[in-house]
């Protein structure tokens, strides 16, 4: 009785808080009224938003010494500090299930990833333990239901980048182990076993090795994260899979021509393996004139760095007087509804979700600012025409059902060995 009570409050308070925000900043456009948003707060009451990418771990331990009481999360920081999150905006935006990316740079050593990533399931563990009232830790899909019906934010953890491996299954075991349950394959550049988008390719996909990393992670009920990776690697991880593949930050490659986003006839072959695109709000990723515009402003950066050798305050005031002649131009809600739209036109309405990245980049699209941004977005949706159940499978619906076909996958095999599959010791070409 107690549990009911809270949770109605909060969700109420949630929803007084959508209705009180700006006009302005509830409609993005100014189009969906506040009548739009609290139909989609009525619906979140039931089926759980779940957001498949936000990086606050890593933005506690850039800004905050990894300290989850370094910062109130139980105040709406919008105005004090750069964050995207906090609890009451993860209200207002009616989350109900959050995958916390455990994310740590490609340019670590793979043994110093492994570390740091550990550490930053620690910190998730720990935002949870210092908000038990809000959070709560899941690792299935019956966790993330129970969860929120009782009126708390699932929290789900996701690696980032499969360097941080460090190329033993062994350690992909003790992370599974500790709670990770999806992998990113790649993050910004190749590893010894699988392709990156944005890095030169070594393997033309996955390598040997790679497909092992796919088998094991099918046979743990990890699931397969081909945000980041090359086009070949999304192709040969699909084939490998005998569970359904996840983008967690992705968007569509038709719309926005970059290498991040999923093409076509990935699309495709990802809807038929029963997989979801989580569409993300990154603004080069889903604005084809910001994603020009970051291309020129690296242009002149290299340029200008080429000029200048070794002078690094040189660069800077030629690149701020660069963009100072050339603002950037901004995304909206209008460009995240396209890729939306895309993919679910391309591979069908079971296999689209949100992605946002918040707390990973440094911008996001006008009314999408926050973490507290998810109605006015599905309110959008909604005077567009989709209905109540399209509603609810983008939202949480066709997340939950890719998890339970994976743990589905991992029940069938509980009683196979675990691999033991090495890496060649030659490993990546030179």
């Amino acid at each position: 009785m107690i549990r009911t009570a809270l949770r109605a409050g909060l969700l109420a308070a949630a929803s007084i808080a959508v209705l009180a925000a700006p006009a302005s900043a509830q409609s993005g456009q100014g189009q969906s009224s506040q009548a739009d948003q609290a139909r989609v707060m009525q619906i979140l009451k039931r089926t759980p938003l779940v957001d498949g990418h936000n990086d606050l771990p890593w933005a506690l331990r850039q800004g905050f010494g990894n300290d989850p009481y370094g910062v109130d999360l139980n105040a709406n920081l919008s105005t004090s500090t750069r964050l995207h999150t906090d609890i009451p905006r993860l209200r207002a935006g009616g989350v109900g299930g959050q995958f916390w990316s455990v994310y740590v740079p490609a340019s670590m050593a793979p043994v110093d990833a492994a570390k740091a990533t550990f550490e930053q399931i620690d910190t998730v563990k720990r935002i949870v333990a210092a908000h038990p009232e809000t959070f709560e830790l899941a690792t299935t899909a019956d966790d993330l239901v129970r969860i929120h019906r009782g009126g708390k934010i699932a929290s789900l953890i996701g690696m980032e980048g499969g360097y941080s491996i460090d190329d033993s299954l062994g350690l992909l075991r003790e992370f599974y182990d500790s709670g990770a349950r999806y992998m990113t394959l790649t993050h910004s550049k190749s590893t010894t076993w699988a392709d990156s988008g944005t890095d030169a390719p070594k393997w033309n996909g996955l390598n040997a090795f790679g497909e092992e990393v796919v088998k094991e992670m099918n046979r743990l009920g990890m699931m397969v994260d081909l945000s980041h990776v090359s086009e070949d690697t999304m192709v040969d991880a699909i084939r490998v899979s005998e569970a359904p593949v996840i983008f967690s930050h992705s968007s569509a490659r038709a719309v926005t021509a970059h290498p991040r986003n999923v093409p076509d006839a990935v699309l495709r072959q990802m809807a038929a393996n029963g997989g979801i695109v989580m569409v993300t709000f990154v603004p080069g990723f889903i604005s084809e004139p910001v994603r020009a515009w970051g291309a020129a402003r690296a242009a002149e950066t290299t340029r200008l760095t080429a000029l200048n050798p070794g002078d690094p305050t040189a660069v800077k005031a030629g690149v701020d007087a660069w963009v100072a002649a050339n603002p950037a131009p901004k995304a909206t809600i209008e460009d995240v509804i396209a890729h939306i739209q895309h993919v679910r036109d391309v591979a069908g309405i079971d296999h689209v979700g949100l992605g946002g990245d918040y707390d990973g980049v440094d911008s996001l699209p006008v009314g999408l600012e926050g973490v507290d941004g998810y109605p006015r977005l599905l309110a959008e949706l909604m005077r567009r025409g989709w209905s109540e159940a399209d509603i609810r499978k983008i939202s949480g619906e066709n997340l939950l059902r890719v998890m339970r076909a994976v743990e589905r996958v991992a029940a069938s095999k509980s009683a196979e060995r675990p691999s033991l599959a090495k890496l060649p010791n030659d490993g990546a070409p030179e």
